[in-house]
């Protein structure tokens, strides 16, 4: 979970964040954002493969974008509180967990096309 990406909205010509972690292990998919306080603006993480998420043991909200094979957006969630569980998104080919706002911020709406490419970080 090392690289850092950075995601855009390119709908709507924004950045989601620059500092944006791949779980893509089992660990780092287990563990996800369990051990963090919160997020940083800028900070997220992106859960591939993933179709569901639950904040069972998070200690703050966050937003959750969830995208399909081709980074467009099939669903979206302001603001998961914690000790809660998603449904299932069977369209969904991944999640990106964001901080809190981020989502109303940029607008990000179903639809929407993002991208990702390797970051420097924040």
């Amino acid at each position: 979970m090392a690289n850092l990406f950075c995601c855009t909205n390119q709908s709507k010509h924004t950045e989601l964040g620059n500092g944006i972690r791949k779980a893509d292990t089992f660990l780092t998919r287990l563990f996800g954002l369990l051990p963090k306080s919160g997020l940083a603006p800028g900070e997220g993480l992106w859960i591939a493969p993933c179709t569901s998420i639950h904040s069972v043991g998070m200690r703050f909200l966050f937003d959750a974008v969830f995208v399909d094979g081709q980074y467009r957006v099939v669903h979206v969630i302001h603001a998961m509180k914690p000790m809660r569980i998603s449904r299932v998104v069977f369209s969904a080919k991944s999640v990106l967990e964001l901080p809190a706002g981020t989502l109303q911020a940029t607008g990000t709406e179903v639809g929407d096309q993002l991208a990702f490419e390797a970051s420097a970080g924040v």
